[in-house]
């Protein structure tokens, strides 16, 4: 029996490229830009889409795509899948929601140690032979109040790191959960928690909806002691904004997985030593490919299967 068509639209390492053979006839065509024009025959034959938040999915690629049954965006993202165009075609849709989110959180809370911290100066410092009496003194990390914008499943994780930690919990979410613990507070904005907090940490979706949600007027609420770190997407956070309270110290610092233009760098911060930088590197780790890919297999079995799907989008 011949195997589904796949359409592979993002960049995968040779080893998960081998664990998706057995199960399909891949067609790997990664890039970071849409392809209007679509992928001639190869096109025309796919069943299955692999892409992420990030890349999406286009009503005109889908245009070029007839017999597409189901989408998946690997990892929890899905901002650029035009969801109305493949609900109008009855293409189911699904993502890889906390697959990723413990690697995700060991990232962001990595970034904010560091940025707090400062430990790229430190190790710059070190190799240079200065000693700790010509270098700033940083504050510590435990027991200060952590803000948390989009409690989700990494949000989840990130809180459950914080009260290692001995941090007070807030958060911001579209509407108050039921399921946390009783002393996680609920703030009605962002604004609110960020006044309230020493730390915000970004880990909601991108989209229109979050669009600059984190801006001046934020960035000011947080306070000149305060550390932002961003580990969802890079269209939450004004870089303009973030660029210059950095510059004249409306807050203390700030570490980024994530940032707008990706995959370009983000020119207006990379001069600034108050901000620590990764390349959108936070959901990799083999743990989490793994998982991620294993739920991918997972939603395409059941789809064909007639199945209810793990992660319906």
């Amino acid at each position: 029996m011949s195997l589904p068509p796949l359409l592979v639209l993002i960049p995968l390492h040779s080893e998960q490229l081998a664990e998706l053979r057995p199960h399909f006839d891949v067609v790997y065509r990664p890039g970071h830009q849409p392809v209007p024009e679509g992928w001639g025959a190869e096109g025309e034959r796919a069943r299955f889409v692999l892409t992420n938040g990030a890349r999406g999915l286009s009503a005109a690629e889908l245009a070029h795509l007839p017999n597409v049954e189901l989408v998946c965006a690997l990892g929890a993202g899905y901002e650029n899948l035009d969801l109305a165009a493949m609900r109008a075609r009855q293409i189911a849709a699904v993502n890889g929601a906390g697959a990723n989110a413990a690697t995700v959180a060991d990232q962001g809370f990595a970034l904010l140690l560091a940025a707090v911290r400062r430990i790229p100066e430190y190790d710059a410092a070190c190799r240079k032979g200065v000693w700790r009496d010509a270098l700033p003194m940083q504050p510590g990390v435990s027991g200060k109040k952590m803000g948390i914008v989009g409690l989700g499943a990494v949000g989840r994780q990130f809180a459950r790191r914080a009260e290692g930690f001995d941090m007070q919990i807030g958060y911001r979410n579209r509407n108050p959960r039921n399921d946390l613990p009783a002393h996680y507070r609920y703030f009605d904005s962002v604004l609110a928690l960020a006044q309230w907090a020493d730390y915000l940490v970004v880990t909601a979706p991108g989209g229109e909806a979050s669009h600059h949600l984190v801006d001046a007027q934020v960035l000011r609420a947080l306070g000149k002691d305060g550390f932002l770190v961003n580990v969802g997407r890079g269209s939450v956070v004004d870089t303009a904004a973030l660029a210059n309270a950095l510059r004249a110290g409306v807050i203390a610092g700030a570490g980024l997985d994530v940032y707008e233009g990706e995959p370009s760098p983000p020119q207006a911060l990379i001069d600034l030593p108050n901000v620590v930088l990764s390349p959108h590197v936070a959901g990799r780790s083999p743990e989490a490919e793994a998982a991620t890919l294993a739920m991918f297999l997972e939603n395409t079995r059941r789809h064909q299967a007639g199945e209810a799907l793990l992660t319906p989008l």
